[in-house]
């Protein structure tokens, strides 16, 4: 073996940025979650905005019981994405965890962890998308059993919403609802959307509805809000990106309201 080199400590310091990337959004995902990453590393991510992830545990089958049991990891979660330091908003990415569990509830879980930051859920995503179209009347389609998907509706009706159909798919693993193909969505949109509603909410993040949304709201002719997509938008626009995306369907040409 030959002689190791002298090791030479430079003293002068290089240039530091405040950050590595400008902003940060954290993510809270299901420990069985195959689709929530995907969607924000392809529709958050930039070379100014970084997506950080944290997985808590989660068994199925999805009832209301097993999904508030993800409450009391909320904390532990939110505390493992980038610890001490500040991030510019969370999401916690489980819709029908949300309802059940209640968005003040999980906003006051991850403040714990990450005080004074902006929390994000689906449900809360969805309705500020519904409310960027001024619609009050939706249809409302979701994988869940009948079970799960009565929180969803009465989260919606609610705040306000008119809900004039709600159709389920009557899954209770999420990992098929991953699955699903996006066409088969496209078709069940056109299926299941109400001639007199305004606009479609598409539930579950587990779903890859937000790959679907432009087919969607061509086969429907009206607005298409999704979780995933949702979700996505709220956090870019609290990092302050206005930057209108069609691409990802009508939503991502709108603001947020303050």
């Amino acid at each position: 073996m030959k002689a190791l080199p002298e090791i030479r400590l430079e003293t002068a310091r290089p240039a530091l940025d405040a950050r590595p990337l400008q902003k940060r959004v954290g993510l809270i995902a299901l420990a069985t979650d195959h689709t929530s990453e995907v969607d924000f590393r392809r529709m958050v991510a930039s070379e100014r905005i970084g997506v950080y992830v944290a997985r808590i545990p989660y068994a199925n089958p999805t009832t209301p019981e097993n999904l508030r049991k993800m409450q009391p990891s909320l904390s532990a979660g939110a505390a493992l994405i980038l610890p001490d330091e500040p991030l510019d908003a969370v999401c916690y990415s489980c819709t029908s965890a949300s309802v059940v569990i209640g968005d003040a509830e999980i906003e006051a879980a991850i403040q714990a962890a990450k005080p004074g930051v902006p929390v994000v859920t689906p449900p809360m995503a969805g309705m500020r998308g519904l409310n960027a179209f001024g619609v009050k009347r939706i249809s409302i389609l979701t994988p869940y059993t009948v079970e799960t998907s009565r929180p969803m509706a009465a989260y919606f009706a609610s705040h306000g919403f008119d809900i004039r159909s709600f159709t389920c798919l009557g899954f209770e693993d999420d990992r098929e609802m991953a699955r699903i193909t996006p066409s088969s969505l496209v078709e069940m949109a056109r299926k299941v959307m109400h001639p007199q509603a305004d606009a479609l909410f598409v539930s579950c993040t587990a779903l890859r509805a937000a790959l679907a949304v432009p087919g969607m709201e061509e086969a429907i002719g009206r607005p298409v809000v999704t979780s995933n997509q949702a979700s996505a938008w709220n956090c870019l626009r609290l990092c302050g990106d206005d930057t209108p995306r069609p691409e990802f369907g009508r939503l991502w040409t709108k603001l947020l309201a303050a």
